[in-house]
């Protein structure tokens, strides 16, 4: 791993935000790609890997081009998964350059949901909605559903990688907890966040008819 420390390196069984905390600061300070960061945080703890992922996205102001790829690497983590194979990322999509400079301020702003989520997170809260084969089946096409919304393309527009993010996080979360609050939380975040593109692309639409009937007329 090119003497990089992975997560089993930098954690010794702390909380999950004192986890997650090692690892930000354990982040190369130069030039960093996608497969750098997989190689600091090791080949296990697919749901960590993508709580790790989420963090930049949880503040209203997005980093350009990374929720594509970082969405990619979130989609891959749930079809791993679903398909209960060990994670594969293309080489195409492990060496996207990332903006270093501007990730960890990112990541550590981050950082205060999942320190909101550990106060109020139960572990084995509601396990009719974690536990099963068809459930988790259901769940895992949500989270990876959920990651192709943070890959829509609205980047520019405020909160529109806030809430697919909150969504992935929050499954994250109980998935890792047991904890089926938190999941059904993230569906919530989930149908929120259909409802919002929803409005964009409608009100995108209507501002498009607007403009041609008044270049029409």
């Amino acid at each position: 791993m090119n003497g990089q420390p992975s997560l089993d390196d930098v954690t010794d069984g702390g909380s999950l935000g004192e986890q997650l905390l090692a690892v930000i600061d354990r982040l190369p300070t130069g030039d960093m790609t996608l497969g750098t960061l997989l190689e600091v945080l090791g080949d296990e703890g697919l749901l960590v890997i993508a709580i790790l992922l989420t963090l930049v996205f949880l503040i209203p102001v997005s980093i350009p081009g990374v929720s594509t790829v970082f969405g990619a690497a979130i989609l891959l983590v749930g079809i791993s998964r679903l398909s209960g194979r060990p994670l594969w990322v293309p080489a195409r999509l492990r060496t996207r350059a990332l903006p270093a400079d501007r990730l960890r301020p990112g990541l550590i702003a981050g950082m205060a949901w999942v320190r909101r989520l550990e106060q109020v997170s139960r572990p084995h809260r509601i396990s009719a909605a974690v536990d099963g084969r068809a459930v988790e089946a259901f769940n895992n096409l949500a989270f990876i559903f959920a990651a192709l919304l943070l890959m829509a393309p609205f980047g520019f527009v405020p909160f529109s990688n806030t809430l697919p993010a909150l969504a992935l996080l929050l499954y994250a979360v109980g998935f890792i907890q047991r904890d089926g609050g938190a999941v059904l939380l993230g569906h919530v975040a989930t149908i929120g966040t259909v409802a919002y593109f929803s409005v964009l692309i409608g009100g995108g639409g209507l501002a498009i008819r607007e403009l041609m009937q008044r270049f029409a007329g």
